[in-house]
């Protein structure tokens, strides 16, 4: 593969030019490349990189791919059938999963779906933009190459959403979360989530790749309150005392701007996708769904407008309300609600009464699905419960 530098035998201007070669960005190139756009996919690191991430692909994201030609993502690696929560209280559900999920380390997924964008014609270009500008009815970054629309695809410090002049989440609004690799956990493989009453709301995860490794990691919402890596440390190995601690290698912390305080999807000719746009599941911290469709939003978006650029932002923005806006609306609510650990008791245990639950708390925090009468129902009944025991 031919990697270009900026401004280094490039066309004059693009139809597209993607900031950020992530799941995002490579959704966003496929996508404006199957609308017939030129694509510049533009990106500071070069492919395979490392990205901190829990590393869970879960069915929706899958289908997003597949609906971009995408087939072979997931490939090689083992299908996971069963998903493990633990509530605050110790309550637990394990269940199996209406379609399997996968655990694939980003510096394996992101570069198939980097290789397969520029197998479909984006062309790649390594620069980390630093600026842009409108001149001419077009976007020029940094000088040295113009596009009729920009797409900021360059994760949760963005650049390009700095460069529009929208600030980052506000504490409460992003989480911190460190991730590793050690030893699979002992037992049948099964995704297990651990969530923790202390410095709540916060979970631990331990997914299994297949090669005798998990992603391993420790998540919580900042709110003000001093945090280290010793901490994150230290919080892991608390809510996952049977891992090998010692054999924890690849430590890296990272921030979760959540879905609960987006800023605008862009402006003009300009737009955000995926982490960028604050798209992280505020029930789960999942990101890579929304990225890979939030992605493919965007770039079909820019292609289509780009005989009209400035209505791309508007175009956009239709296409996430129509597809999204229910399920953040929901995803919202849900995140609400979970602020109280009793509510996420009531929730796991009705999980492990009815599978239907179950599916609907997994289709909310690793897809689009939505709160339904029944979950609320058998939350609420739960509720009660506590409170006639108590009372008792």
């Amino acid at each position: 593969m031919t990697e270009y530098a900026m401004g280094e035998h490039l066309p004059d201007v693009f139809d597209v030019a993607v900031v950020g070669g992530g799941p995002a960005g490579a959704a966003a190139a496929l996508a404006a490349r199957a609308a017939g756009a030129s694509v510049a996919l533009i990106d500071r690191a070069g492919f395979p990189r490392d990205k901190a991430c829990g590393d869970g692909i879960a069915a929706p994201t899958v289908e997003a791919l597949v609906d971009l030609g995408i087939t072979g993502a997931v490939a090689g690696y083992e299908p996971i059938d069963t998903l493990r929560l633990i509530a605050p209280s110790g309550c637990a559900v394990a269940r199996r999963l209406s379609h399997p999920a996968y655990t694939i380390p980003r510096e394996v997924f992101d570069a198939r779906l980097h290789e397969a964008a520029v197998a479909a014609g984006a062309v790649p270009v390594r620069h980390a933009v630093r600026a842009l500008r409108r001149r001419g009815g077009r976007v020029e970054l940094d000088g040295a190459l113009a596009a009729r629309t920009v797409i900021g695809a360059d994760g949760a410090g963005s650049v390009i959403r700095r460069l529009l002049g929208f600030g980052p989440n506000p504490d409460g609004h992003v989480a911190i979360a460190i991730r590793g690799y050690a030893p699979a956990l002992p037992g049948p493989a099964e995704q297990l989530i651990v969530t923790s009453s202390a410095r709540w709301p916060a979970y631990a995860w331990a997914f299994p790749i297949g090669d005798g490794r998990a992603n391993v990691g420790y998540g919580e919402v900042l709110q003000g309150r001093p945090t280290s890596r010793a901490h994150l440390i230290e919080r892991l190995a608390a809510l996952l005392p049977t891992l090998d601690h010692g054999a924890v290698t690849g430590l890296r912390a990272h921030h979760l701007p959540l879905s609960t305080r987006r800023p605008p999807p862009g402006r003009g000719p300009v737009l955000l996708a995926g982490d960028a746009l604050s798209l992280i599941n505020p029930f789960t911290g999942e990101g890579i769904f929304y990225a890979v469709l939030s992605g493919a939003l965007a770039g079909r978006a820019a292609a289509l407008a780009r005989a009209a650029p400035d209505r791309a932002v508007d175009r956009y923005r239709r296409a996430l309300r129509q597809r999204l806006g229910r399920h953040l609306a929901h995803s919202r609510v849900a995140a609400a609600l979970a602020q109280h650990p009793r509510i996420v008791d009531a929730a796991i245990t009705a999980a492990a009464r009815d599978q239907r639950v179950f599916g609907a708390l997994v289709a909310l925090g690793l897809g689009d699905g939505r709160l339904d009468g029944r979950t609320l129902l058998r939350i609420a009944a739960g509720l009660r419960a506590e409170r006639s025991t108590v009372g008792s």
